[in-house]
């Protein structure tokens, strides 16, 4: 898939590729932080159909909800020969006790028999998370385990 990036000078960049159907879909990441979604016209690709205004929030939210199952779907796809392994997306929510914590000092591993394999965070993935990584409220882990481990772990994440 090719991305298009394009300056646009006084305004910021703008990011976008070409769908199946002929659109093109992407943002704008203007220079005063603010990000639109913008899609195209079908007849005219350079022209704006739709444009929706994003918080830094709702932006990181909407990259969660299109990157995670991709994500856990290509996990998933490599683990059908492994029984007994299951994957599963598991949130720190604002009231977790492991908001500004770090990974080791959940004792996953140790704890639950469920590894943390991936951290989504505002749209981005941070792969094989090391011991030091700290978690804030709103991550997406991607955890691999036991279906009991995962339940485990689920109970930690959100109680301790």
């Amino acid at each position: 898939m090719n991305v298009d990036v394009t300056a646009l000078p006084g305004i910021g960049v703008r990011k976008d590729f070409e769908v199946k159907c002929g659109r093109r879909i992407g943002v704008v990441a203007h220079r005063d932080g603010d990000i639109d979604l913008i899609v195209s016209k079908l007849e005219d690709p350079d022209a704006c159909a739709a444009q929706v205004p994003l918080s830094t929030d709702e932006a990181a939210a909407l990259a969660n909800l299109l990157g995670a199952p991709q994500l856990v779907s290509n996990l998933e796809d490599g683990q059908r020969d492994l029984p007994g392994i299951t994957t599963r997306q598991l949130p720190i929510g604002d009231q977790s006790p492991y908001g500004g914590r770090t990974l080791g000092e959940t004792g996953m591993r140790t704890r639950t028999k469920a590894s943390i394999v991936a951290v989504l965070r505002a749209g981005q993935l941070h792969p094989s998370p090391g011991p030091d990584f700290t978690f804030t409220a709103g991550d997406l882990l991607v955890v691999v385990g036991t279906p009991e481990g995962l339940d485990a772990a689920t109970k930690l994440l959100a109680h301790g």
